[in-house]
């Protein structure tokens, strides 16, 4: 399949405010090239103290968004999105784009995901490279290809944290918007009996299913292509939705019939801007805020019935 990548360059202190926009133009996410604190990420992330001179060069002050849209969509009508939003909030923008193949799609992600720790628990590393687990973590090994969900991004890395907090053994979970399927697969790892996936992209389910495959978790996994309101009889102990907010919106209004009376509704991808409406909805819906989890002005909030 050919691609469009779709560069926007914006001053580096709107990355967060430009990425919530972004977001909004595909299903299966984004990446970003923000070089603003190198030295640190490098020490923190990478453990390493030796930075390429290249990449020491690289403008401080500015950030990259790369987004890619499929030949099946409208990568023109993607780009007109992103100028007239961007304008409206007020971000001087600069937008760009370029043909690419799945080739060029899957050598762009090796660059920049590398393996690194969430919580107490987890590692995540990609499947084409190997881990030195010094504290006998828990790792879950991801390709994402196509399809959003490598745990880097604030709204995965906040869903795998509460996971990690409530994934009981025995557990069923639901992941709706599964994606590259990571929260489905760590909740399994992380001790639960069975975990169901759902997508709207048919190419994200199968990326999630060769994912649980990697994992040896497969078995354990239901991963379909689904955009509805029924997700079967049985009720779960666990649902997580990583999507948007007026998606989560919907959700609130009906998938507590789906949850377990004690159980937990996950829910992230919500922008600093909307957590008071995502608050309000929640509560109008018989839900109440169990917990609130906060990462670079995105909110992820563990709500029960």
């Amino acid at each position: 399949m050919n691609w469009t990548e779709i560069k926007v360059h914006i001053p580096q202190e709107k990355v967060e405010e430009a990425s919530a926009i972004a977001n909004m133009t595909v299903p299966y996410g984004i990446y970003i090239e923000d070089y603003a604190d190198l030295e640190q990420g490098a020490r923190e992330i990478a453990h390493i103290d030796l930075i390429d001179e290249a990449l020491l060069q690289k403008n401080r002050e500015q950030a990259i968004i790369h987004i890619y849209i499929s030949e099946c969509d409208n990568a023109q009508e993607a780009i007109e999105y992103l100028k007239e939003h961007l304008k409206a909030a007020g971000i001087a923008a600069a937008v760009d784009s370029v043909g690419v193949d799945d080739a060029d799609w899957n050598e762009n992600w090796k660059k920049y995901f590398k393996a690194f720790e969430i919580g107490e628990r987890l590692a995540i590393c990609p499947s084409w490279e190997t881990y030195e687990n010094r504290e006998n973590r828990i790792v879950l090994q991801i390709d994402p290809g196509a399809a959003f969900g490598t745990g880097t991004h604030a709204t995965t890395s906040l869903c795998l944290g509460a996971l990690e907090r409530y994934v009981q053994p025995g557990d069923r979970v639901l992941d709706i918007g599964c994606g590259s399927g990571i929260l489905a697969i760590a909740s399994v790892l992380l001790g639960a009996a069975a975990a169901v996936g759902t997508d709207i992209d048919a190419q994200s389910v199968k990326t999630a299913q060769e994912n649980a495959a990697i994992n040896h978790v497969a078995e354990q996994i239901d991963f379909s292509v689904a955009d509805g309101e029924d997700y079967g009889e049985q009720p779960f102990d666990i649902i997580c939705a990583n999507i948007v907010a007026d998606v989560i919106l919907h959700l609130l209004t009906f998938v507590g019939k789906f949850l377990k009376p004690d159980g937990i509704f996950i829910v992230s991808g919500i922008i600093d801007l909307r957590a008071e409406e995502i608050i309000a909805a929640a509560r109008d819906n018989g839900f109440m805020i169990e917990s609130t989890e906060i990462r670079e002005n995105w909110y992820a909030f563990c709500l029960k019935k």
